[in-house]
């Protein structure tokens, strides 16, 4: 076959669905509005990587850990760092304070100038939320004139809340409160260089893969649309003497316009959709549209991987259409589809993934080829195997209502057609339930265990140096939607001034913060109680025991070689009790001595770090936002945290929350594909329909016969679906070594998705299917 003939015929094809009258413009526009949401989701998977690698980019420019244990001298040209990240209600707001110190201190991406003391400059979106009725505490806790806006250059999102005010007297050699740098340059001046986790790169590369399979999956059927109609067009071919093989690149010259169209179609709607990102957020991430920058080979790999696989499905489908010059030989009873090469599918596909079983986090990496080799085989043996399943089981359907004789019949006349109207969302289907049982049986090693108990304290607030705890602690008691608050300090002794060999913690507190810790047996101001933490290793009490006697001289902040202390003296006093630890301590990394107030002398007061725990009433509203205002009212440098029992990887996290952002995108493309392909299935049957009403069909039979064609593919499929989806969770788990355990409730939550994408889909089409279920439909020219 010469390349011209090819061409030829190609273009006779695309002319044809150009200038084919109205049924031709329906059906190519019904395929590029397939391939085009297609094609849009393709271009916005293929931008994810410039997402990360742009928000990383900002990450690493705006970083401000100096990742060093001393402090360097001031200079003209360095600035002092204050981080006073907050939160607000359930979104984050990035915080710095910053105070420069010559005229060449380095500014953060973002900023044209510094802000003075009592100005800040903030993000558009943070700029917005204070404008706004609501925020009326969050202007409290930031009490700055805004006097610019951080440029995109600084910010990892178009929603992100960020500010960076002015400040002085930033102190970065004080202990306790918010992290405190002295900065010449932004960024981070040493990578760690943090080995990749393998079995990360192994989700990341599942989920790339199942996100996409549905969509290649969709975009060739697609490609299928009107194909009924067009094989009948076709056999008019046949009369003027053009063979088989000229009518089969000539019915795949009329698919390559489609997707050709369909490519514009989708490029539009991506553009659309990339402009429309700055305005949306997402589980609380956002993006900026030029963050949304496919890779240009990936634009070309589409480019070029749409047309030529909209012409190889439909050579492929025509084998199985004898296209004659009378007409279109598809009433005979086609040949039954055999099994054995449908298996071999997803028996390769778990071949290629037993290699890697067992590997799990220390095996190695893990062959990027065989993931996803072996992942798109099993889900390409969904597509494979639903024909096979739909086939022989609506051969067995039996007699029942006319509705259900109607559509048992129809679905065993065209069984394929009705597969591929699944075939996307039980591929779907079963990648959501693998990735499900993935997730759940990885999440405890991303998962850790706080220590923190939220049922003993809301919120813990850390204080800088030199803070007057006592004022403090009053101003929380104070506090709106505060039940109780306990005041606690912390201090280091030791058996020598400089460079001692044992380290004594002390937690300073009056007698009823102290039972918070321990029990005590009885206490009044001026007692020293010794507590020993049976969590500590059992050499590490012996040691403390060695050094805490009664009358020993100690040395409260002591100094070292690289950095001062006020080593001031103090004796412990004659009667030391034991004071048994609490199990359910507000301190869980307690240990030492247990010290009431007055028993220091006062110029150790300066070295006490003090923390404040508080428990807030979840009756009153927004009672952790007054706690984080007062707490940004009496030290601007205090640091909130909210106490919770587990915290979990930032990476794992986010991965999680794309698979979900992924599967909700893929999910309304398929809803949106299922009822694209419906409205085609129901204009191909127009005279069919309007026949049955002329002869005194009920509207209500057709549409239950309608109802029941989608429902037992659906079913076939979704079945088909949890089968594989379980089996490659259990493979997914084995090669993270990770016992097999199958999350339920996540795979009954999958299955229930699709069901109520098909559900909805057919509520959709049920209008027209009321308008074309009328008797004038029998009228042709």
């Amino acid at each position: 076959m010469k390349p011209w003939q090819w061409r030829r015929d190609l273009a006779l094809g695309a002319r044809f669905a150009v200038t084919g009258g109205r049924e031709g413009w329906i059906r190519m526009t019904l395929t590029a509005v397939g391939v085009g949401l297609g094609v849009a989701l393709l271009l916005l998977t293929t931008a994810l990587p410039n997402v990360f690698t742009a928000r990383h980019r900002v990450e690493e420019a705006r970083s401000d850990y100096t990742f060093s244990g001393t402090t360097r001298p001031r200079a003209d040209d360095t600035v002092l760092v204050a981080v006073t990240d907050s939160r607000w209600r359930s979104k984050d707001v990035r915080g710095r304070l910053l105070e420069a110190e010559g005229p060449r201190a380095p500014l953060p991406p973002g900023l044209g100038s510094f802000p003075g003391k009592g100005e800040m400059a903030v993000s558009p979106a943070l700029r917005d939320l204070l404008a706004s009725d609501g925020a009326r505490l969050l202007r409290e806790r930031l009490p700055y004139r805004i006097t610019g806006t951080i440029g995109e250059s600084g910010l990892i999102g178009s929603h992100e809340l960020a500010y960076y005010a002015g400040a002085e007297g930033l102190d970065p050699d004080a202990n306790g409160g918010v992290r405190v740098e002295r900065l010449t340059r932004f960024g981070d001046p040493h990578p760690t260089g943090e080995k990749a986790d393998p079995v990360l790169l192994m989700m990341v590369l599942v989920v790339f893969v199942v996100l996409l399979m549905p969509v290649a999956v969709f975009i060739a059927a697609a490609v299928r649309f009107g194909g009924e109609r067009r094989d009948r067009r076709l056999a008019a071919l046949r009369l003027v003497g053009s063979d088989s093989r000229m009518t089969r690149r000539i019915a795949a010259g009329e698919a390559l316009a489609g997707a050709l169209l369909g490519l514009v179609v989708g490029t539009v709607l991506f553009l659309i959709g990339r402009q429309a990102a700055a305005s949306v957020e997402v589980l609380g991430e956002s993006v900026f549209p030029a963050y949304l920058d496919p890779s240009p080979a990936l634009v070309a790999l589409v480019a070029v991987a749409v047309p030529a696989s909209a012409v190889l499905v439909t050579l492929l489908a025509m084998r199985g259409v004898v296209v004659e010059p009378l007409g279109v030989v598809r009433t005979a009873r086609p040949a039954r589809r055999r099994l054995w090469w449908r298996l071999l599918l997803p028996l390769a596909g778990l071949g290629l993934l037993y290699p890697m079983l067992g590997k799990g986090r220390d095996g190695g990496g893990f062959n990027q080829y065989l993931v996803t080799g072996g992942v798109l085989l099993l889900l390409v043996g969904v597509t494979a195997l639903l024909p096979w399943v739909v086939e022989r089981f609506v051969a067995r359907l039996g007699s029942g209502p006319v509705s259900w004789q109607l559509a048992v019949r129809r679905l065993q006349l065209s069984s394929g057609t009705a597969a591929r109207m699944v075939n996307g969302i039980a591929v779907a289907v079963a990648g959501a339930i693998a990735l499900q049982m993935l997730f759940a049986g990885v999440e405890s090693q991303y998962t850790k265990d706080t220590g923190q108990d939220p049922g003993r304290a809301s919120m813990e607030v850390t204080l800088p140096d030199h803070s007057d705890v006592t004022a403090v602690g009053e101003a929380f008691r104070r506090t709106e939607g505060v039940r109780t608050s306990v005041v606690l300090s912390t201090a280091s002794a030791a058996d020598k001034r400089v460079d001692p060999d044992t380290l004594i913690d002390l937690t300073v507190g009056d007698c009823a913060a102290l039972r918070e810790v321990a029990r005590l047996p009885s206490c009044r101001d001026g007692d020293v109680f010794r507590l020993r933490n049976p969590h500590y290793d059992a050499d590490y009490n012996a040691s403390l025991a060695a050094v805490v006697r009664p009358g020993r001289q100690l040395y409260l902040d002591p100094a070292y070689s690289d950095s001062p202390g006020l080593q001031v003296p103090w004796k412990l006093p004659a009667r030391l009790e034991q004071a048994p630890y609490r199990e359910d301590a507000l301190q869980n990394a307690a240990n030492g001595l247990l010290v009431t107030p007055s028993a220091l002398p006062a110029k150790a007061r300066p070295g006490l770090r003090g923390h404040v725990f508080v428990r807030t009433d979840e009756a009153v509203p927004d009672a952790p936002e007054h706690v984080r205002n007062t707490a940004a009212r009496v030290e601007q440098t205090a640091d909130v945290i909210t106490w919770t029992e587990t915290r979990q990887s930032t990476k794992y996290a986010s991965l999680r929350t794309g698979l979900f952002v992924g599967a909700v995108c893929v999910l309304a493309l398929i809803g949106a594909s299922l009822l694209v392909s419906q409205l085609e299935q129901l204009r191909e049957r127009r005279k069919l329909l309007s026949s049955l009403v002329a002869f005194g069909t009920r509207r209500r039979t057709l549409g239950l016969s309608v109802l029941w064609q989608t429902a037992v593919p659906i079913a076939l499929g979704l079945l088909l679906s949890s089968v594989v989806g379980l089996t490659l969770g259990a493979v997914l788990l084995k090669m993270t070594a990770t016992p097999v355990t199958v999350d339920w409730a996540s795979v009954l939550s999958m299955t229930g998705a699709g069901a109520a994408v098909v559900l909805t889909v057919t509520l959709l089409s049920l209008p027209p299917l009321l308008r074309l279920m009328r008797p004038d439909g029998l009228r042709t020219e």
